[in-house]
């Protein structure tokens, strides 16, 4: 069969907004190849109702394929989707991006010894076959990359996808029955929650509001939150302050972080360093305040402040309260 399959995450009760993404980008592409778009779902059967699996319909998935398996972790997703691909003979496995579209991926990729593209910012149907498109050198430049023998695993970079309606459909739902492999229930789920530094998922959210050293200490984070509340964004971090203990790991971006594309990205306090940048440098539009007239975060700002963010911030809290109060 040639086809493509999506895994769509869910949490109370709806699905992830990067995952539906990941489904209404493989709809319109199986289309485009002549294939069937489908879609992996797993947890608890109680929380995947023949309404909400089939609901994928609407962003064009053909079938979903439920299986009962812990969800929020990526060894049992992987078994799932191996036998799905096997048993059906899907072309195409297709990820959003995040840690676990990445965990997923790359553990599938290892398990069906197939190619990989990762990072990827779009993706084309050529001659009934999908060709990624990936920056390089720091997204100086961009390569096109197609694969031999099948089937082949892309994984978006985060929020390179919209999740688009295409209809009223309704999903055929097609229960699995999948035995896990013994190290895949090694791992158990202790506690998941959407996250705003301490409660919002950030890989979510449309505005962000990064702090790093340059806040001076823990209690700097209080105007960054203020700030975030005022805009009805959520809170983020870089990996030094993270590591000094000044805000959740939850809200750390960069390589060893998550990766992120908000519309807006303010960085207070940030240098700006290779790290941090490969988890933000796709935000639609980067605002930095810096003291430091120098710091490397000022060559890919959208706009640069240079300034004291302890008196910058908080003003520009109360300019937003006063903006929307007005």
């Amino acid at each position: 069969m040639s086809g493509i399959l999506t895994y769509a995450l869910h949490y109370e009760g709806a699905f992830n907004k990067n995952s539906l993404g990941a489904v209404s980008e493989g709809a319109k592409l199986a289309k485009e190849i002549g294939g069937e778009a489908a879609v992996v779902v797993v947890g608890d059967p109680s929380e995947l109702s023949d309404e909400l699996c089939g609901s994928l319909g609407k962003y064009g998935a053909a079938k979903v394929y439920r299986a009962n398996a812990p969800e929020g972790l990526g060894a049992p997703v992987v078994d799932v989707m191996a036998k799905v691909i096997q048993d059906e003979g899907y072309s195409y496995a297709l990820f959003g991006g995040g840690l676990l579209g990445f965990e997923i991926g790359a553990g599938l990729t290892a398990r069906l010894n197939v190619g990989v593209t990762m990072e990827v910012t779009e993706v084309d149907a050529q001659d009934g076959k999908l060709v990624a498109k990936r920056p390089i050198l720091q997204d100086s430049a961009v390569v096109d990359v197609d694969y031999v023998g099948e089937p082949g695993v892309i994984i978006g970079r985060l929020n390179a996808f919209d999740a688009e309606e295409s209809g009223d459909a309704t999903a055929e739902v097609v229960d699995v029955d999948v035995q896990l492999e013994e190290h895949s229930t090694k791992a158990t789920m202790v506690q998941r929650g959407e996250q705003r530094g301490a409660d919002v998922n950030i890989e979510d959210a449309e505005i962000l509001v990064a702090g790093g050293r340059g806040l001076g200490k823990a209690e700097g984070f209080e105007m960054c939150e203020s700030l975030a509340e005022a805009m009805g964004g959520a809170v983020a971090a870089t990996r030094a302050v993270v590591d000094a203990g000044w805000y959740p790991y939850a809200a750390q971006i960069g390589q060893t972080g998550k990766t992120v594309a908000p519309k807006l990205y303010l960085a207070a306090g940030i240098s700006g360093a290779i790290q941090h940048k490969v988890g933000m440098q796709a935000s639609e539009n980067i605002v930095a305040i810096n003291k430091d007239p120098n710091a490397p975060i000022f060559e890919f700002s959208d706009l640069g402040v240079v300034g004291d963010l302890n008196k910058i911030v908080p003003k520009l809290a109360e300019a937003v309260k006063e903006k929307k109060g007005g």
